[in-house]
């Protein structure tokens, strides 16, 4: 970061503690790298998360749906006509079909119809080009990583640095997948344990589903291979394993209460954390006391990403004030921060350390 943009980014922090004023609490922020670090390549690309490693990410966040031959990939979803080159090869057009997901029909191509020796065919693509222009430069140069490729990369940039990043794998889809015989958490759990990660390693599962999480809980231990949960909950609806549930109910104080017997934190909505006018809303607080950690997601750097009082300017490509983002979501308690701006975030948090 050059220096105007620190004198930018400590003038900002600054102007957020003068108009708050802020009382921040002692323990910075985690840094979990949103697909990795996709606000500079994209997203769910080795690239990505090496990239994410290197600007100093705490942890790398890899969503994880299964091919046809059951192996597991990272892609936001398991509809990929936005984030590769399918809709291009011929030899997959007849492919294309459409199917409900989570009670949504959706058309386009998934990753369950294809071995994964054909998805490596494909190469990945910038998921919103209008606003990333420069991740699309990208496009066409990278492969679709697996669960393992993942592990390796961060196992061997440890090495390198000298400084273990964790991972914190998403299951996506885990009632569908099941439905159709896939045994996700089974393959992830698997695939942690033989990597050598134990309960005392930097591993988060997340899922917005319940069930997934209960099965990592009760089939893990067994397996050898217990991790942390964290319980994802949206602004709106509710998980698609649990129709009659919203997420209302889920933060709800008895709501946390249940989701302590089974997680080890929430992964909530940066605006169920911070009311609109900046001051922090009271969820972090009740779910603090019955010992689950807050996570919060997702900050990003772009005007269009952004709550209106924080844009800059009305470029929606354009950076806005990330820094105060930051700062606001540490006031309300958030001890990890998803985020697809690495770099932004690390000397967020430095800022607010000075």
């Amino acid at each position: 970061m050059g220096g105007r943009a620190v004198i930018r980014l400590s003038l900002a922090i600054a102007a957020l503690a003068t108009a708050l004023p802020l009382t921040l609490p002692a323990q910075a922020q985690v840094i979990i790298a949103h697909r990795g670090a996709s606000g500079d390549r994209p997203e769910h690309t080795l690239a990505a998360y090496e990239l994410a490693i290197e600007q100093g990410a705490d942890y790398i966040e890899p969503d994880l749906v299964p091919t046809k031959d059951g192996v597991l990939v990272a892609r936001h979803e398991n509809e990929i006509s936005g984030t590769t080159d399918v809709a291009d090869h011929p030899e997959f057009a007849d492919r294309k079909t459409t199917k409900t997901i989570d009670g949504v029909e959706v058309t386009g191509w998934f990753t369950e119809d294809f071995t994964l020796a054909e998805l490596k065919t494909l190469r990945a693509k910038e998921r919103v080009p209008d606003i990333r222009p420069g991740n699309a430069e990208y496009d066409g140069q990278f492969e679709i990583p697996t669960l393992v490729e993942i592990i390796a990369l961060a196992k061997a940039k440890a090495k390198e640095t000298g400084r273990l990043v964790g991972l914190y794998p998403e299951i996506k889809h885990g009632s569908y997948f099941d439905a159709l015989g896939f045994k996700t958490v089974d393959s992830l759990l698997t695939a942690l344990k033989a990597a050598g990660y134990t309960r005392e390693d930097p591993v988060y599962i997340q899922s917005f589903e319940p069930t997934a999480l209960v099965q990592v809980k009760f089939r893990g231990p067994a397996m050898g291979a217990d991790y942390r949960r964290i319980q994802l909950v949206a602004a709106d609806g509710g998980p698609a394993d649990r129709p009659d549930v919203t997420y209302a109910q889920f933060i709800a104080p008895e709501g946390l209460e249940l989701v302590s017997s089974y997680a080890d934190g929430i992964g909530v909505q940066a605006t169920l954390l911070v009311n609109a006018n900046g001051s922090p809303t009271d969820l972090a607080a009740n779910a603090k006391a019955v010992g689950l950690d807050v996570h919060a997601w997702t900050a990003r750097a772009e005007n269009a990403f952004l709550p209106v009082p924080l844009r800059v300017g009305e470029d929606p490509t354009a950076d806005g004030n990330f820094a105060m983002l930051w700062a606001l979501l540490r006031r309300a308690g958030a001890d990890a921060i998803f985020t697809d701006n690495v770099a932004e975030a690390v000397a967020a948090r430095t800022a607010l350390q000075n």
